[in-house]
């Protein structure tokens, strides 16, 4: 799998926990900030570059430890291409579940594909072994 897969694999598996059990404002901050740097393709570095904040900062949004200013919330949602408001996001029960349920068919799908290519490498390098005898 190349990089892009597994980015997009773990960004599945985050988007598939993304509004289960969230206590807090923070969390809901935190989630969608990473979510949203993800989508980008961005490391924390690079969004924090972007932002002109430190990426220690922003890691500490990330968990929800620290909340930030309207200032640093507008840059960061320029950063990240979206609207202010976008970061704090929590779907309707009806949407998110059926939106979980997407994102775990497609989790499902990447790992059965995965599998398969390990299957198919696998008889292919058989059939070349059993060839040269």
């Amino acid at each position: 799998m190349g990089n892009k897969s597994i980015q997009e694999t773990n960004l599945l598996l985050l988007n598939r926990q993304r509004y289960r059990y969230m206590k807090s404002i923070k969390e809901v901050l935190a989630k969608n900030l990473k979510i949203n740097r993800l989508k980008l393709g961005l490391t924390q570095e690079k969004l924090a570059e972007k932002a002109e904040i430190s990426t220690h900062y922003l890691a500490m949004v990330e968990l929800a430890h620290k909340f930030p200013s309207a200032n640093m919330l507008e840059c960061l949602a320029t950063a990240l291409e979206i609207e202010p408001h976008e970061l704090f996001y929590v779907p309707s029960t009806a949407e998110n579940t059926l939106s979980l349920l997407k994102q775990d068919i497609i989790y499902e799908m990447t790992q059965l594909t995965a599998n398969m290519e390990q299957v198919v490498a696998k008889t292919v390098k058989e059939s070349l072994v059993e060839q040269k005898i």
